[in-house]
């Protein structure tokens, strides 16, 4: 009898709590900490704050519905990949995952790494051990760092994801305090003498994005049926709270131009509520979310890799389920390796974070955007598939949410500009790829 076990699938043993601390994860990150600023500074008064972070968390309701139905109707370990080769076809399904694995979630991780060191960096100076590049090195080492906890098995991952959820929760908590805590900020004319949403609503929604990937998690919930449902509107439902409270906190302690001009506001404002103690202390929360997110991409992006390598059929290692590991192996390995080269290419540009928004943001919402209209199209073709959730006020919702997402990768054009290029580079570079791997052998 032969040992081999090449049909290995995910097992259905992740509960909602599991799901729920993946999307959390996936979503509460720098942005809070990092685009809340440059939020502000694009709008003329904390009312259009408000609205625009309220806004962000009614639209991602939105968006979550269109997706716990994809996901309780079409459960598969690859998520929106799945769905959108479903219903568009397999070469536009393997050139999302391409964009996943070179551009969306390693673009992401550089990201939050960088995030990671600069945080890191500002609390206790490496320079004279790793020279300027002390945060490129530090962003490096982390991603190593999860590699090796993720590889050692999906109980360590999730449990490690559980953990920090729980850091980062305390951490926006402790910024409720501090904008109760805070002195009254000076009063100051706000420098935007208008207000650009465009510009305000891409950073607002990129501190919301990524609650769409624990609809990777669906082929693995022990509730097939409502589970991944109730993970991402509880996942939303606890974003959209934190989100708003940290930004009532921001506007207590430091004011719509005292938000708008500070590089780093969480630290400022628990410095002006508890002094150098409690912003050693934030920024030691900020560091540990950027690590959360990190994990929580590293459960769920491979899977999308390993999906579409499966999908091939032509015996690609990155298509191997590791069922004693519970892990896609080479798919994390890869996932890893290509974070690691766009850290480089970040710290070679000396652009850090700002080079990876460039990089991602354009790519991001064109799938998206996809991946919402891909609800509508599959109730045409598909109309008898079983649908245990069904989102309401149909079509209505599902429009509104591609309409939003087409909105925002115009904005995102226009605001990054010659960054948009780069990533949209590597997208055609990944077409021109896939066209010999998708061609069915004669």
């Amino acid at each position: 009898m032969s040992c081999a076990t090449p049909a290995a699938l995910p097992q259905r043993q992740l509960d909602v709590r599991h799901a729920v601390a993946v999307c959390v994860g996936m979503v509460i990150g720098a942005g809070i900490f990092k685009t809340s600023p440059m939020a502000a500074a694009a709008l003329s008064s904390p009312a259009e704050l408000y609205l625009a972070w309220a806004l962000g968390g009614l639209l991602s309701f939105v968006g979550a519905l269109c997706f716990a139905e994809l996901a309780a109707a079409f459960p598969d370990a690859g998520g929106d990949y799945h769905f959108l080769r479903r219903a568009y076809g397999q070469r536009l399904g393997f050139l999302f995952a391409w964009s996943r694995f070179a551009v969306i979630h390693t673009g992401s991780m550089a990201l939050l790494a960088f995030v990671f060191g600069d945080y890191l960096a500002q609390a206790v100076d490496l320079r004279p051990w790793l020279g300027e590049a002390a945060s490129a090195w530090l962003a490096a080492a982390l991603i190593l760092l999860l590699t090796g906890l993720n590889l050692a098995g999906l109980r360590v991952g999730l449990g490690t994801q559980l953990s920090l959820m729980g850091v980062v929760l305390l951490g926006l908590l402790l910024l409720g305090a501090a904008g109760v805590a805070a002195p009254p900020p000076q009063a100051a004319a706000n420098a935007a003498s208008g207000s650009d949403w465009g510009t305000a609503l891409i950073f607002v929604f990129l501190a919301y994005g990524g609650w769409s990937d624990a609809a990777t998690l669906s082929a693995e919930m022990r509730d097939a049926r409502r589970g991944i449902t109730h993970a991402l509107l509880i996942g939303l439902a606890l974003v959209t709270g934190l989100y708003l409270l940290a930004n009532w906190a921001y506007l207590q302690g430091l004011g719509l131009a005292g938000l708008a001009a500070s590089e780093a506001p969480a630290a400022a404002l628990m410095r002006a509520a508890f002094g150098r103690g409690g912003e050693l202390v934030i920024v030691g929360i900020v560091t540990l979310t950027a690590l959360s997110v990190m994990n929580a991409i590293l459960i769920a992006g491979p899977r999308t890799t390993y999906a579409a390598a499966r999908d091939l059929q032509r015996e690609l290692r990155l298509g191997q389920w590791n069922a004693k590991r519970g892990t896609p192996t080479a798919a994390v390995l890869a996932t890893s390796a290509v974070a690691l080269a766009l850290v480089a290419f970040g710290a070679a540009t000396r652009g850090g974070f700002a080079t990876m928004v460039d990089y991602l943001s354009p790519v991001y919402w064109f799938f998206l955007s996809l991946s919402g209209a891909a609800l509508i199209v599959l109730r045409r073709h598909e109309p008898a598939a079983p649908r245990p959730f069904r989102v309401p006020l149909y079509p209505l919702l599902p429009l509104l949410f591609v309409a939003c997402c087409l909105y925002l990768l115009w904005a995102s054009l226009v605001y990054v500009k010659a960054g948009a290029l780069v990533g949209v580079a590597v997208l055609g570079l990944g077409a021109l790829l896939l066209v010999p791997l998708t061609r069915r052998p004669r």
